[in-house]
């Protein structure tokens, strides 16, 4: 019953810092624009370093507060954490200049790596073989905050620009308040780690655990997967427009789909696919649905098209909670923090890099000078990357031995 409660808080908050980034997305053009006095262009500017600084702060920190969870405790680690987004956000509301906007969004970067804490408490209160299924459910419950957020951001703005942020402080600070009572320790005598700074840094935590060499085949098949999948928010809503003359409106439309899709994979496929198949097939099959799927959206030219692909990304949704199962195996309980850590990492990497590229591409295919006229080109680049993926999975050993 305690490690049922405990889940139930774990999967509040991950869903909640969801809701809380979302609850933000559709203010900040017009909150950037309010405090720096410039236009929409200038905004979308800031807003860029804003995501960027959030982006690095989470690779910085994804490691450390990992490390810190297998010295100190996983409860301490995310109680404080959400004192501390809770505080981020009123401080978020108030800021009068974009430069207060910018250490917001530093410290919430900060804040928010103890997703990797969230996941190995998962891992800390599940067997190995029931992994992959509940970090499946920690993936349905971002797709669930990728959709609530901007709607209720969006609601929430037309009362006051201000009220996302005082909302998304109101449910840290309740969620806070749950987890205060129901969360329990998993982290114990036996499992405790001594925190060492040369082995939480990112390269540090990177070298610790992938010794082995199977695991860093996993690493690095989880870096191009971010890479290929984070195409979606890089340059969905500028593929929608130029592809299919969609407005803001049908683009969020889509963007919904794709949310819910993703959410109801997450919850109700992952577990039976990993369990009819293991962590290793599943995510060999579901590799291949998404390279079909993403070559799929780099050649459709009708809008119709693109909204069918998209639920049956779905399938694809299994490669993510599969590779972390596999790796979670390969490092022993003391070290699952610090394995968390590095993933987010790695995330934080790929949610870098992949806008970068991805926009580039894009850019490329649709300027007036270009060759062809390909607005799907970087789905087509994601598509590649996902085949580069497969053949680094369909070499890895299906089974490693746990790190000592």
């Amino acid at each position: 019953m305690q490690n049922r409660l405990a889940l139930t808080f774990i999967l509040i908050t991950v869903t909640l810092d969801a809701i809380g980034i979302g609850l933000i997305f559709p203010v900040m053009p017009d909150l950037i624009q309010s405090v720096t006095h410039g236009d929409l262009s200038q905004a979308a500017i800031w807003g860029g370093i804003l995501s960027t600084s959030y982006a690095v702060m989470q690779f910085l920190f994804g490691p450390i507060i990992g490390a810190a969870s297998d010295r100190y405790g996983r409860r301490p680690i995310l109680l404080v954490s959400l004192l501390i987004m809770g505080v981020d956000y009123l401080v978020l509301a108030m800021a009068p200049t974009i430069w207060l906007l910018l250490l917001g969004r530093v410290v919430a970067g900060i804040a928010a790596a103890t997703y990797a804490t969230a996941t190995a408490y998962i891992a800390d209160i599940t067997p190995p073989e029931e992994r992959g299924r509940r970090f499946g459910l920690i993936g349905a419950c971002f797709g669930i905050g990728f959709v609530a957020g901007p709607l209720l951001g969006g609601l929430l703005s037309t009362i006051h620009l201000h009220a996302p942020f005082y909302a998304a402080a109101a449910l840290a600070f309740a969620n806070l308040a749950l987890g205060f009572f129901v969360l329990p320790e998993t982290v114990t005598d036996a499992t405790r780690r001594p925190f060492s700074l040369a082995r939480a840094n990112p390269l540090g935590a990177l070298r610790a655990v992938s010794r082995l060499p199977a695991l860093r085949r996993i690493l690095l098949t989880f870096l191009i997967l971010g890479i290929a999948m984070n195409v979606y928010p890089a340059i969905w809503a500028y593929y929608g427009q130029a592809r299919f003359g969609w407005d803001s409106r049908m683009i969020g439309i889509s963007l919904a789909v794709y949310g819910v899709s993703f959410a109801v994979g997450q919850a109700l496929l992952v577990g039976p696919l990993i369990r009819r198949f293991g962590e290793h097939r599943a995510a060999h099959y579901g590799m291949w649905v998404d390279i079909t799927t993403l070559a799929g959206l780099g050649l459709v030219t009708h809008g119709a098209a693109a909204l069918i692909l998209t639920p049956i990304t779905a399938l694809g949704g299994v490669v993510t909670p599969a590779l972390q199962a596999l790796a979670s195996r390969s490092v022993s309980a003391d070290a699952q923090g610090e394995l968390q850590g590095v993933l987010s990492s790695l995330n934080a990497i790929a949610m870098i890099t992949a806008p970068l590229v991805m926009t580039s591409v894009f850019s490329a295919f649709t300027a007036p000078g270009a060759p062809v006229f390909a607005p799907g080109a970087p789905f087509l680049v994601a598509s590649a990357l996902m085949v580069l993926c497969l053949i680094l999975h369909v070499t890895t050993p299906k089974s490693v031995t746990p790190a000592s």
